[in-house]
């Protein structure tokens, strides 16, 4: 893998048009049902798998950790009636977020403001609920994401966090022989670094807080990828006015990587919620 240093921020605010079109208005991978619905149905089905596992009692405060373009938090304010707070460390994502917040008139429900999941900034017991989707695998430290989501908690709130895991161990030798593959995700995709499920759980309990859930969604997440790249085919004249031909192309060549991962065991995706007494 490449040893140029990396950037996530400058990262999102270059790939974010165009993977609105490839990965879809929320920018995350779905949870298929039945393998047959389209990609916009799946990734809802997320968003609602992780609201209900969060539990999102209208008038509850969120913190969005890693709000991407604001569709999660612009669902939980407009269906759940929750106050969110979405924070990003990409500017094109806190400009995206409002103006999304804007079109759907939940500009007095919602607010994006440029901080880092690692530290926050915000005072303690600040938010009844933290949602964490699909961005804790860019940030470094996972015990500082998790010690910082349990500080900004209120006593009795709740944490759901979403993401890409490792489903096993992954050797050095190993490593350096995938180092191919390994290298393309993180062209495309960014500098992620994968945990278990089980490490997960490890560190919220370490940070104070009690996991009632973990659930391994690997199967149910592995469609995604044929339809990120039947969505590469279907918009590949505007995606490569975006960010040009080959970027198109690697992101095609990671999600068959990806899927590869998916299918021996190496990949998958995980959910978990917890509480803080």
């Amino acid at each position: 893998m490449s040893d140029v240093a990396y950037d996530p921020a400058h990262h999102y605010d270059r790939v974010t048009q165009a993977w609105t079109l490839l990965l879809g208005e929320e920018l995350h991978y779905g949870v298929f049902e039945t393998g047959d619905e389209p990609l916009d149905a799946a990734t809802q089905n997320l968003t609602r798998l992780m609201a209900g596992a969060m539990t999102v009692p209208s008038g509850v405060t969120v913190l969005d950790v890693g709000c991407g373009t604001g569709a999660p938090a612009c669902m939980l304010a407009s269906q759940h009636g929750a106050r969110v707070t979405g924070i990003t460390t990409s500017e094109v994502g806190v400009e995206a977020s409002l103006a999304r917040a804007a079109s759907q008139d939940l500009t007095n429900m919602t607010a994006f403001e440029l901080r880092d999941g690692m530290d926050n900034g915000f005072p303690d017991a600040s938010f009844d609920r933290v949602w964490v989707l699909e961005s804790s695998h860019l940030m470094p430290a996972r015990d500082r994401l998790l010690a910082e989501c349990a500080r900004v908690l209120k006593p009795g709130g709740r944490l759901a966090l979403c993401d890409v895991m490792l489903r096993r161990e992954m050797p050095f030798l190993e490593v350096r022989r995938l180092r191919k593959p390994l290298g393309i995700l993180r062209d495309v995709f960014g500098d992620a670094r994968m945990e278990q499920l089980e490490t997960y759980r490890a560190l919220a309990d370490s940070s104070g807080l009690i996991v009632d859930r973990a659930d391994d969604l690997t199967t149910a997440t592995r469609p995604t990828f044929a339809r990120w790249r039947a969505n590469a085919e279907n918009h590949r004249n505007r995606v490569v006015e975006l960010f040009g031909a080959d970027s198109l192309d690697r992101f095609v060549e990671a999600s068959m990587v990806l899927e590869g991962f998916w299918d021996d065991g190496t990949l998958g995706y995980g959910l978990i919620s917890a509480r803080k007494p």
